[in-house]
């Protein structure tokens, strides 16, 4: 499992918007059918982004995350955007991890719970857990 956070560029705001942020979650799905990985969880803020994964192999993070960051890119037509570099930590506790994630909205003062966020796993309307393939 790994908790992985990638930041904006001069942390601009970009995903305020919601095209780029429903954008920023579709996008991630496209990947995983490109580069199967299992999704646990995830949250968009308005200036990064979180995911709990498990990437199996022969996948590789840094592929994923690669792929991701130029693929939402280039589909939102501005850029750059992103720092060129990510954080990655392995987790000793998954269930702390996705609690943190859930609830970073709520922290930042961007929705009254995590459910009411619509750019998280935690709003019941994305799926996560499956390992896509094309």
């Amino acid at each position: 499992m790994m908790f992985i956070t990638t930041n904006v560029h001069h942390r601009w705001k970009i995903f305020q918007n919601p095209t780029h942020a429903r954008e920023a979650i579709e996008t991630l799905y496209r990947v995983q059918l490109l580069h199967p990985f299992f999704l646990h969880g995830f949250v968009i803020m308005p200036d990064h982004c979180h995911f709990l994964l498990r990437v199996p192999p022969p996948e590789s993070i840094s592929l994923i995350m690669n792929v991701y960051k130029a693929g939402l890119t280039f589909q939102l037509g501005i850029g750059p955007i992103w720092q060129s570099r990510f954080h990655l930590i392995i987790p000793k506790n998954s269930a702390t991890v996705l609690r943190y994630i859930h609830q970073n909205p709520v922290v930042e003062g961007l929705a009254p719970s995590a459910e009411d966020y619509p750019w998280s796993s935690a709003s019941g309307k994305w799926d996560v857990t499956e390992l896509r393939y094309s």
